[in-house]
């Protein structure tokens, strides 16, 4: 999976053509607006290419979790606007995703213009796969463009269904841009390449911890997870988070792994958190293994960020996923911005880093350095997959170049 051995947006004629392309404009709203338009500039190189080729461009995407139900404080209605300052091109919504509307909007649609169809996911069998749903999708379209690297992990109707009614399905853009990436990562890093893994639980992450141990030279291991690796390795970790049902699976890593896995040497701890309300109490640095009983662990300390930039510096590959501590709240989040800012640095200098999506994509814009880095996944749970070596349903199901 780690190549991209199929059809692309620039094998395709698109001329004259009804052009379904799934995308990602699941993105927040604030009062009926779009309050963060990233996910959908991500789109605009693949949406430019088929209008200015000529096509009929009809575009799909989920929006929250509607769970099969029309919520209207997530209809994609509010990417319309927006998409239509970032296009010289008209662009048109129709009320629903299938039915006589959308067949009726897709029908007006002249080359050159776009569609947008209502959130997918108001229709349950949209998530099902429903054989019936993906046909009454695929009838829109002559021709089928996958963009949305963030859903490729998901066998839907939308990226894995509709691909049974196409005779050309391709990569778009943004798909190709990710698979480059994360691809030449695994199968072709410049050396030293160093993974970078944070987060709150070690059960998301011990498959690719054991996928990338033999193809790094450094796993650095941040955020809450650690906390597991300690107790399994008989250290104090008073009252900090703890996945005891993964004691031994970390016992197994850490064996496996010991000479690679880079931890953390000191925290900061607080005998209060309320992770809601994201207020802590009285914050204290120490060692990792001087952790009183009843405090937690909420971030890294500077001497670990000492610690892991020394392995850093030295690395020309770096795959991010997953915070250091607890970075939506400020007294938490200096380990987390620090390797940010890090990273941004060693860009500077000429390495390739690469930002596994979610919560570190999140981290990296916080911190005010998201273009400074060499790329930013938009698709945290399918980078995590890709990096574990899985096959991506939505990705395997595109056409294979002859």
């Amino acid at each position: 999976m780690s190549g991209l051995n199929k059809l692309t947006i620039e094998d395709i004629e698109f001329r004259g053509r009804k052009v379904l392309m799934r995308v990602d404009f699941n993105v927040p709203l604030e009062s009926g607006q779009v309050s963060d338009d990233k996910r959908i500039r991500a789109a605009l190189p693949s949406i430019r290419r088929i209008i200015e080729c000529g096509g009929k461009l009809i575009l799909m995407s989920h929006l929250g979790r509607p769970k099969g139900r029309r919520v209207p404080e997530m209809t994609l209605q509010s990417c319309v606007p927006v998409l239509n300052e970032l296009i010289d091109a008209k662009v048109l919504f129709a009320d629903d995703c299938i039915g006589e509307g959308a067949i009726a909007k897709v029908a007006e649609l002249n080359a050159g213009e776009v569609l947008i169809l209502e959130n997918l996911r108001y229709h349950i069998e949209e998530t099902a796969n429903d054989p019936e749903f993906s046909a009454k999708l695929a009838a829109h379209g002559d021709v089928y463009v996958n963009d949305a690297f963030g859903t490729a992990h998901r066998a839907h109707a939308s990226t894995e269904g509709v691909t049974h009614f196409f005779d050309q399905c391709a990569a778009g853009y943004l798909m190709m841009k990710e698979i480059d990436y994360l691809g030449r990562a695994l199968d072709n890093p410049r050396r030293p390449f160093v993974a970078i893994l944070g987060g709150a639980k070690i059960s998301g992450k011990i498959d690719v911890i054991s996928s990338l141990l033999p193809k790094v030279d450094h796993i650095i291991i941040g955020g809450g997870m650690t906390f597991t690796f300690m107790k399994a390795d008989g250290v104090e970790i008073g009252n900090s988070l703890l996945e005891a049902d993964k004691l031994d699976t970390a016992r197994e890593v850490m064996t496996q792994g010991r000479q690679m896995i880079v931890f953390p040497v000191d925290f900061l701890i607080s005998d209060y958190v309320d992770f809601k309300a994201r207020k802590v109490g009285p914050i204290k640095e120490v060692a990792f293994d001087a952790i009183p009983v009843g405090w937690v662990g909420l971030d890294i300390g500077h001497r670990s960020i000492d610690h892991f930039r020394k392995v850093l510096e030295k690395a020309r590959t770096i795959v991010w996923n997953g915070p250091m501590g607890v970075f939506e709240i400020q007294d938490t989040a200096k380990g987390t911005f620090a390797i940010a800012e890090l990273l941004a640095k060693l860009t500077r200098q000429g390495a390739t880093t690469i930002i596994g999506g979610g919560d570190s994509a999140s981290a990296v814009a916080r911190a005010g350095v998201e273009d400074k880095v060499s790329h930013v996944s938009t698709g945290g749970g399918a980078s995590l997959e890709f990096l574990e070596g899985k096959t991506l349903p939505g990705i395997a199901a595109l056409t294979d170049k002859a």
